[in-house]
């Protein structure tokens, strides 16, 4: 029985995982993406320059793609709280459920009554109307990820709360709301959604671009994206160091797993590479940095770290903590290197060389790595716990057969990997069409140029016409 219970466990967690894994690559789209909407349109209302609204049209359309694709896969996640984990919401839904409710009130219905207009009413309200409802479906996006990023760094630090028979019982909701991880985790997501969508754009205008779009929209696209991931990528890091200290404070033993630390020490080394063994509770082939981890994280450097060790077995994984927080920060470092190579190559020659672009569509969905990276890190680090020091994540798993999971898992991963493959299908036949139609229109606007300036050949017997 104990063998099936630890099965049952495995394959929801790798449900859960693959659910939110999917589900997390849209949203990061679209919060940010939808503020560029925002500014899309607004430059048009202030220029009233075409080639804004050109820019606007193209991108709105898959604006609605992603935001469609993510309300679906949305659903699944509130879906298995009650199929994989019941005593979430039995031990905790007092507080988990109002959140979630007012994400829906808030944010879900702001998105869904403006939505329409800005889709479909930009030649049927005033252009006021329109822009104000670009806004306002941006500033739903937003607070989405607000209630959602307060929900979940609850389960993290929890506060606000008192436990009655072992549920927990709300307190202080704004003690719930902002906890103690709260602020440096929701701006570490808005910026990491502002790093994913600006590189997106900047992918698939390079690819239109390359496929030889030679308007201006795809241009100041392109250029826009650019300049917003050089200055966000730097303010990513000021963030992720403030959400370290942060981390560091409320969830040590976190922080040791991601940076390989078995033994309390002082000046603690920062690993570039390593193989944490969690059999001989050791590192294999380090190499590091004296005493760097201890600066950035402790900004001294004989600052103490402590160890794995000194939490009794009561850690996360090692390896995929170690692992994947290295790679976040390395396409981070390479998102900041791109933006900056990219800003300096227009301002100097005010386009990009066909390697740079060749980079930037390489890079299109570099975001969903680190950010997938990243989330790996947190929500695994948070093991063995659902909610820190109140629900365990074995605690609340289902009983059903392992083999119902099983099914369940698979029927999503196959639906899953078609709804990628035809998300990213159509993105870039979206990317081709528009450098065709464009083409057409640019052939068509000549043609009509030319016969609007051809000159008048008057017939030489004007009586020949009688």
């Amino acid at each position: 029985m104990q063998e099936v219970l630890e099965s049952t466990l495995v394959l929801s967690r790798i449900q859960f995982a693959a659910n939110i894994s999917f589900h997390i690559l849209f949203p990061t789209i679209t919060i940010a993406l939808a503020w560029l909407l925002f500014f899309f349109k607004w430059r048009f209302q202030r220029t009233q320059h075409p080639v804004w609204m050109r820019v606007y049209r193209f991108w709105v359309k898959i604006f609605a793609l992603t935001f469609a694709l993510g309300v679906v896969t949305g659903i699944t996640m509130s879906f298995q709280f009650g199929t994989n984990w019941p005593l979430f919401m039995e031990r905790v839904g007092n507080i988990a459920g109002p959140l979630l409710g007012y994400e829906v009130l808030t944010a879900f219905f702001l998105e869904a009554t403006f939505l329409g207009i800005m889709l479909f009413g930009i030649n049927r309200v005033p252009q006021w109307v329109h822009t104000l409802a670009t806004l306002l479906v941006a500033v739903g996006t937003s607070m989405s990820a607000f209630w959602i990023i307060a929900l979940n760094s609850w389960m993290h630090t929890p506060a606000g709360f008192y436990l009655e028979h072992g549920v927990a019982m709300p307190e202080s909701w704004l003690a719930i709301i902002f906890n103690p991880s709260m602020p440096y985790r929701l701006a570490h997501m808005m910026l990491a959604s502002f790093l994913t969508a600006s590189f997106f754009v900047a992918g698939i205008s390079a690819y239109r671009i390359l496929k030889g779009d030679s308007k201006r929209a795809p241009r100041l696209a392109l250029t826009t994206a650019v300049v917003l991931a050089a200055v966000v990528a730097p303010l990513q890091m000021f963030v992720g160091d403030l959400h370290g200290l942060n981390t560091l404070e409320h969830q040590p033993q976190k922080i040791a797993a991601m940076e390989g630390v078995w033994d309390t020490e002082r000046g603690a080394p920062l690993l570039l590479f390593a193989w944490p063994d969690e059999t001989t509770r050791a590192n294999r082939y380090e190499v590091g940095v004296p005493k760097l981890a201890s600066v950035i994280l402790t900004h001294d450097p004989d600052g103490e770290i402590v160890g794995l060790n000194d939490f009794a077995l009561n850690h996360p994984p090692v390896k995929p903590l170690f692992f994947g927080f290295r790679i976040m920060v390395a396409v981070g470092l390479l998102m900041l290197t791109l933006a900056w190579l990219s800003v300096w190559h227009l301002w100097r020659r005010g386009n990009l060389p066909a390697w740079l672009l060749k980079g930037l569509v390489a890079m299109t969905f570099s975001g969903w790595v680190a950010t997938l990276a990243g989330w790996y890190v947190t929500e695994m680090g948070r093991q063995p716990w659902l909610v820190t020091g109140v629900l365990r994540t074995a605690d609340a798993v289902t009983t059903q057969p392992s083999a119902h999971v099983a099914l369940s898992l698979a029927a999503y991963l196959i639906v899953y990997a078609f709804l990628l493959w035809a998300y990213l299908h159509t993105v870039f036949h979206m990317a081709k069409k528009s450098v065709a139609v464009e083409e057409y229109e640019t052939k068509s606007l000549q043609e009509m140029s030319a016969i609007a300036n051809a000159p008048v050949v008057k017939p030489a017997h004007s009586g020949a016409m009688l």
